[in-house]
């Protein structure tokens, strides 16, 4: 526990696993947390995680984590001093940093301005550019649907349509052919209008195939900014991240400092100020290209903390609090030790078209052990609410190389199990032990060639993965190990058995 905390209060502007992680390295430094919650995350693991709740009251998103107004309202009566944004909501959102900053609280992210620069795909662009950081042929300008043709008849096909505003994959097309561009341009912007409420488009040359890295960046209010090296992230689905890892096994320490340079460049040029990740495609010829900035705290932060031994949500508050990082990190070894690898868990079933799921959580069991990490946002009994994103947790391994990373995560897949509702955690499992993956040979659209994975096995898991778990689920319901006590457990599992009919088990079988 710090002696000085920067801040007696802060304020949680989120809900499930990432506020929980917060609120963890918040008790750690000493700061009272302060969780808020829509009416069904009245018990969800957050507000029980914190020390402080607050209800938004409405259940939708827009009712209530998305209402600016409402946090604000929040942080003001909790008596909280900064808002802690998360990821997603409105982590991104330049308005609310400001509102946060005019309402005379700290808002523990980069300054609204540095976010206008960054936050939209179009700025983002054209400040790369400026900064001499390579970026992908195409334009950074909406033409219109005509003249963002001939731009891609000139450039070459294959070509990615993007939402300008976009992010997440959404308004996201790969298009092959030049007589499919104008039906991609229609529905990508369609799709970013529903999204974002903005149905400007880019289009850049494809690149592929490709690697998808990222580089971590921290940067304090005094112009400093520190490379914490790169994330691979190439295990995607639709533009969505599914496993991520650190280092890379293909990035030399030359094209780790020449990607940290040119992140930092950029970050410098707009003043960045907390922490932000620099998206780059990286092609077979070991050439980088710019994507996108993330203007806030990653999903996968945590690989990079495994690797680097740095705490990155008490380097977030201190720094927007304004302390110095030439002090923060004063005499750590920030070079990559030993491999991270985190894997998604989300409520959706891959091997029936990734369907999301929402229901009682009637078990769950996360694994534990030497190397192993979980940053969850769930508990046996909690009702999965239809309203929000699909992740339940991130399994995240640590092991001194790739490979035994790599064993170490298939394993631990195999001690996870959250009974009730359908997860991804098999098909995790299956990536994970695939070769292609164990030998690191990845890119962007692997899970897109290989369907089996998704698919799965054509028998189901074993009756006894069930039966042990739901043995596991009465046994913790009996008062005693006493021979009238076993008599009790028997006629529990019976029912508990009878009452998880219907229900399977992912990730339980070996």
């Amino acid at each position: 526990m710090s002696h000085n905390p920067p801040f007696r209060r802060l304020l949680i502007a989120n809900r499930g696993e990432i506020a929980v992680r917060i609120a963890r390295g918040l008790r750690e430094m000493g700061i009272e947390s302060v969780a808020v919650h829509s009416d069904i995350d009245a018990r969800c693991a957050h507000v029980l995680a914190a020390d402080h709740a607050m209800a938004l009251g409405g259940n939708t998103a827009a009712e209530s984590y998305l209402d600016i107004g409402k946090i604000l309202a929040a942080a003001k009566k909790s008596g909280a001093e900064a808002i802690h944004p998360g990821y997603g909501f409105l982590s991104e959102n330049a308005a609310f940093a400001r509102a946060v900053r005019d309402a005379g609280l700290v808002f523990v992210g980069p300054t609204p301005e540095a976010m206008e620069r960054l936050g939209g795909k179009k700025a983002a662009r054209e400040e790369a550019i400026a900064a001499g950081v390579p970026v992908i042929p195409g334009t950074e300008q909406d033409l219109g649907d005509a003249g963002l043709i001939e731009v891609a008849k000139k450039i070459g096909m294959p070509v990615m349509v993007k939402a300008s505003a976009g992010g997440g994959g959404r308004g996201m097309r790969l298009v092959e052919r030049e007589q499919d561009l104008a039906e991609a341009l229609q529905a990508g912007r369609r799709e970013a209008k529903a999204s974002f409420g903005d149905d400007r488009m880019i289009l850049e040359r494809a690149v592929f195939p490709a690697r998808h890295i990222e580089i971590q960046l921290i940067g304090d209010k005094h112009g400093h900014v520190v490379s914490l090296h790169e994330r691979e992230c190439s295990v995607q689905r639709r533009h969505q991240k599914v496993l991520e890892e650190a280092p890379s096994a293909v990035v030399d320490e030359a094209l780790r400092k020449r990607m940290g340079d040119a992140a930092v460049s950029l970050a410098k040029r707009v003043g960045y100020d907390n922490a932000g990740t620099a998206e780059f495609l990286l092609d077979p010829q070991g050439n980088f290209y710019f994507l996108e900035v993330n203007t806030r705290l990653q999903v996968e932060h945590p690989v990079t903390e495994l690797v680097t031994g740095v705490d990155l949500v008490h380097l977030q508050v201190h720094v927007a609090a304004g302390g110095k990082l030439e002090q923060l990190l004063a005499g750590k070894d920030l070079r990559p030790r030993g491999h991270s690898i985190e894997a998604r868990i989300c409520a959706e079933s891959p091997e029936t078209g990734y369907i999301p799921a929402a229901g009682l959580l009637r078990l769950v069991r996360e694994a534990e052990g030497p190397g192993i990490r979980v940053d969850s946002g769930v508990y046996t009994g909690w009702d999965v609410p239809p309203f929000y994103d699909s992740m339940l947790a991130k399994l995240i391994v640590w092991a001194p190389d790739r490979a035994t990373a790599c064993a170490r995560l298939s394993q631990a897949l195999r001690d996870t199990a959250y009974l009730g509702i359908p997860t991804n955690v098999d098909f995790l499992r299956r990536i994970v032990d695939d070769t292609a993956f164990r030998s690191a040979r990845l890119r962007t659209d692997m899970l897109k060639l290989r369907p089996e994975l998704a698919e799965g096995p054509k028998e189901p898991p074993e009756d006894l993965a069930l039966a042990a778990a739901v043995l596991c689920q009465a046994m913790a319901k009996q008062p005693s190990a006493s021979s009238g006590a076993a008599s009790g457990v028997a006629a529990g599992s019976v029912a508990a058995w009878q009452d998880l009919q219907g229900f399977r088990v992912f990730g339980g079988a070996s």
